[in-house]
């Protein structure tokens, strides 16, 4: 192995991973090493999107890694149904990992354990020191006491079933469930015709969800929806972070100019969670440069990270509504009404580029949170609810 590198990117997770795909195309000659500690890339996640969340460039070159696109997508609440037409898309664990693995070669190191990390260098912990111009860290998230965050909790579960399910698009939403103390959930994808990922989601102020909680959850889901669970393929979890306030120049000052990444570098859809846009147009940003020093690409992430913080100021401030005011059971009629606005608003809302009149539409009308309760969470008077922690 060779000890210096042009860049050398920490995590094969979902930023990293397409910063280092977005580059090989963009700048074949720069020597990249991907250091990865897990078995494989990207790890057990599935990653998905709206077709509105990326450009028409952007989808041409994301296209290897997704797996899955459907014509649409449904959500399910207590009052009504509705289909949605715009296409959704996903990437798989699988897929993923295939077309770094491919592309990254011996360019790419796994089941690799990395001890300390600086702008310009990486300690491994078997004692191999490595440098580089740049080093981008993008190893998730990392204790913060300048956000302050919820988190959309969830447990997947990857099912073969017995007979076809007849799903034709994703059931995106199914919020007719028992909601169990928070915004919960059921969020299932068809991979084929006799294959589902379904996962048990919860929008909740810890990311405590109980596993075993969630598995007897998807198995009566599943029993309700009339799918005969045959197979249990795989099963993921995790705990999206979802902003309600922060910080952002202590954030960025605390990183002491290591470059970032990912979730590491705070870059996530505030309300939904969704990374993949951000990481995209990540990728895009740096591949666009000639300097690849430590200095530079810690600017350039830095400066991408605070603007897209300052767009989404208004996602925080329907964050701390629906998690600040109200009762936790009862979160469900914010998305509920969320989901009677016209198409093109929604669309513009998961794409992170909701227009004025859009927000104004959003907060308009008879609101779905007392508003004695939802001003003092606007206006950031309540009890800041916990830092952004590792869970």
């Amino acid at each position: 192995m060779k000890q210096s590198y042009d860049l050398i990117l920490v995590g094969a997770g979902l930023a990293n991973a397409l910063i280092a795909w977005r580059l090989g195309k963009r700048h074949p000659n720069l020597d990249v090493l991907v250091i990865e500690s897990g078995s494989r890339p990207g790890g057990n996640h599935t990653w998905s999107f709206h077709q509105h969340d990326l450009s028409s460039e952007q989808h041409a070159w994301i296209e290897p890694f997704v797996a899955h696109r459907w014509p649409g997508y449904e959500v399910r609440f207590p009052a009504f149904s509705r289909h949605l037409k715009s296409d959704y898309l996903s990437v798989t664990a699988e897929r993923f990992a295939k077309v770094l693995e491919d592309d990254l070669g011996e360019r790419l190191l796994t089941d690799t354990r990395v001890a300390t990390v600086t702008p310009t260098g990486v300690t491994l912990e078997d004692g191999t020191a490595l440098t580089a111009a740049a080093v981008i860290d993008g190893r998730g998230p990392q204790a913060s006491p300048h956000l302050t965050i919820g988190y959309q909790s969830f447990l997947g579960q990857q099912w073969r079933i017995k007979t076809p399910h007849g799903l034709t698009r994703p059931i995106m939403m199914d919020a007719t469930v028992d909601q169990q103390g928070g915004y919960r959930f059921v969020y299932s994808l068809p991979l084929d015709d006799r294959t589902l990922l379904i996962e048990d989601t919860h929008y909740v102020d810890a990311a405590d969800l109980d596993p075993a909680l969630a598995r007897d959850n998807l198995a009566a889901y599943a029993e309700r929806q009339g799918w005969a669970l045959e197979t249990l393929e795989r099963e993921e979890h995790g705990h999206l972070p979802i902003t309600l306030d922060g910080d952002i120049d202590a954030f960025w000052l605390a990183a002491q100019n290591q470059p970032r990444s990912g979730l590491r570098a705070g870059l996530f859809h505030a309300t939904t969670g969704y990374s993949l846009p951000h990481a995209v147009a990540l990728a895009d940003e740096i591949a666009a440069q000639t300097h690849f020093d430590a200095a530079s690409l810690f600017q350039l992430i830095e400066d991408f990270a605070r603007r897209r913080w300052r767009q989404q100021r208004f996602f925080r401030m329907l964050n701390r509504m629906l998690f600040l005011a109200g009762q936790p059971g009862r979160r469900w009629q914010v998305m509920q009404r969320f989901y009677t606005l016209n198409d093109g608003l929604i669309e513009r809302f998961y794409a992170g580029r909701p227009t004025l009149l859009d927000k104004v539409r959003i907060v308009s009308g008879k609101p779905p949170v007392p508003v004695r309760e939802a001003i003092p969470a606007v206006l950031k008077q309540t009890p800041r609810l916990r830092a952004f922690k590792d869970e």
